[in-house]
């Protein structure tokens, strides 16, 4: 019964990796897209290849969601199976939410949603959450990551139209749609770094309540089987979110596109690497994205769409905790653990 949940678990998780690289397809090449620096085919393959490079570079975000949002350890009290059961409800619920929002065209984050459900599950199961993990790891970079982007996204752009405002429009168009082929990359690259590695933590976190292991190490099998599972749903496109971030928050060019998925790769970088913090690709580049749209005018970003888009964010937490408890609660009442 154990394993047999253990693999059921891996194979949820799997697919919530799934649909993690459809639903985020749009944060590393929406921008590449909608400027015609790359087609929409080879965007995605080339987004698939970053991601799969990104998620095999580091342990360290996943680390954080496999041990630091709840506590599922035989210490903490909790039977395997009941451990479990919380694990696949909190991948459910993060499930539900993405392709809620997926439906809707809406660039919420998967990250929080995965967050958000293992939140939900552990204050309806009773098992000890870490809060102060979840502020200083979740809670302030989910406030201050989109903020930086923003700022940073704004500031370098007004530094690009300083430094080539007596430049030739069309050859300064056409260099930068070909650099954004390498910002496309990176943004790629951190995408798999940060997202992919939150899939990990799951699976181990299902490994440490189903006494597979007693350890937060990440095994190969673990970071190839993540790794390969959001390269295939990146794979498969993400086209309504795609078209949300690459036309409908702002007409981009070529110039703006580079600066956008410039800094919010490297604000990705920054937080897994320094702080080990799981933020929200797709937080990061809408707002990097906004940056450079407000160096034309405030009005040239359409707020309406980005009303929305905040709206999805703010609910993203809660309402992925409300589906996964939810669904621990109706799991708990049919197998009776």
């Amino acid at each position: 019964m154990e394993t047999a949940l253990v693999v059921v678990v891996v194979v949820f998780a799997l697919g919530f990796d799934y649909t993690n690289g459809f639903h985020d397809a749009a944060n590393a090449i929406a921008t590449s897209v909608s400027t015609r620096a790359l087609t929409p085919r080879i965007a995605l393959l080339m987004a698939a290849a970053f991601n799969l490079l990104g998620a095999l570079l580091g342990t360290e975000v996943a680390k954080t969601i496999g041990s630091g949002i709840i506590d599922l350890s035989s210490e903490a009290g909790i039977g395997t199976e009941q451990g479990l059961i919380m694990v696949l409800s909190a991948v459910v619920g993060a499930i539900c939410w993405n392709l809620i929002t997926w439906w809707q065209g809406l660039p919420s984050s998967s990250s929080h949603a995965l967050i958000g459900a293992l939140t939900g599950v552990g204050v309806v199961a009773g098992v000890t959450v870490h809060w102060q993990v979840i502020l200083d790891k979740v809670v302030i970079p989910m406030v201050v990551s989109p903020l930086v982007g923003f700022a940073l996204a704004f500031l370098l752009m007004v530094a690009v139209l300083w430094i080539f405002k007596n430049s030739s429009p069309h050859r300064v168009t056409r260099r930068f749609r070909i650099a954004q082929t390498a910002s496309a990359a990176g943004m790629a690259l951190g995408h798999g770094l940060q997202d992919a590695q939150k899939t990990m933590g799951v699976i181990v976190l299902a490994l440490v309540a189903g006494n597979f292991q007693q350890t937060t190490d990440i095994p190969l099998w673990v970071k190839l089987a993540a790794a390969s599972a959001i390269s295939l749903g990146t794979y498969s496109g993400g086209w309504r979110i795609m078209r949300t971030l690459g036309r409908k928050v702002i007409e981009l060019d070529p110039a703006r596109g580079f600066v956008a998925e410039t800094v919010a790769a490297s604000v990705l970088y920054t937080t897994a690497f320094a702080f080990q913090a799981p933020i929200s690709t797709t937080h990061t580049i809408t707002s990097s994205i906004m940056g450079v749209g407000a160096t034309k005018r405030l009005s040239a970003v359409r707020w309406g769409v980005a009303g929305n888009i905040a709206v999805a964010w703010v609910l993203t937490i809660p309402a992925a905790a409300a589906v996964a408890g939810i669904v621990y609660l109706a799991l708990r009442g049919v197998t009776g653990v």
